[in-house]
């Protein structure tokens, strides 16, 4: 388990590993990567480090956000992947890249990937995705992968949409 890796043409997905703290309290310290998100910036590189060695979604539910990493340099972009919710008993399609490189289709490449090892490996029958209304870059996202705008729901304090995707193959 702690040699998993999704690959696609451009990116690879892997566990949260501590040579991404300093790219991850990076992204975070970007207010505009946050502003959708109801997250805190990290307060330094070493709040970033102390995330990521007390990530325990693997160990929980055995499958979590990941990062996203170029192929190409193995450059620390954001993360993507699936988180599960106790609360609401579902799962959920997460996705966060630095400014830099946003427009790309990073977003949707990463979270495709995703998508089809939730569906095909770890057989789960639905996937979600919340985003907060105003956040049109991440519903177009949402949309572009097929996901179905279910509800409007309260995300946070702010008016947010509640999307879904079947799994196709589940029994």
């Amino acid at each position: 388990m702690d040699e998993f890796h999704l690959q696609t043409s451009r990116i690879s997905l892997r566990r949260f590993a501590e040579v991404d703290a300093e790219g991850f309290y990076q992204m975070n310290a970007d207010k505009e990567v946050l502003q959708y998100t109801g997250d805190q910036p990290f307060l330094d590189e070493a709040a970033a480090l102390e995330f990521i060695r007390n990530y325990d979604h693997y160990q929980q539910h055995g499958y979590g956000r990941w990062s996203v990493v170029l192929k190409e340099t193995g450059q620390f972009i954001g993360f993507c992947g699936l988180k599960y919710h106790v609360d609401g008993a579902y799962t959920d399609l997460g996705f966060r890249l630095s400014r830099a490189y946003w427009g790309r289709g990073l977003a949707t490449e990463a979270a495709r990937a995703c998508i089809q090892y939730a569906f095909t490996e770890l057989k789960l029958p639905l996937l979600v995705g919340r985003v907060q209304q105003r956040n049109q870059a991440s519903v177009r996202v949402l949309e572009k992968l097929g996901m179905r705008r279910m509800k409007s729901f309260d995300f946070e304090g702010v008016p947010g949409y509640w999307y879904e995707l079947e799994n196709e193959l589940a029994d």
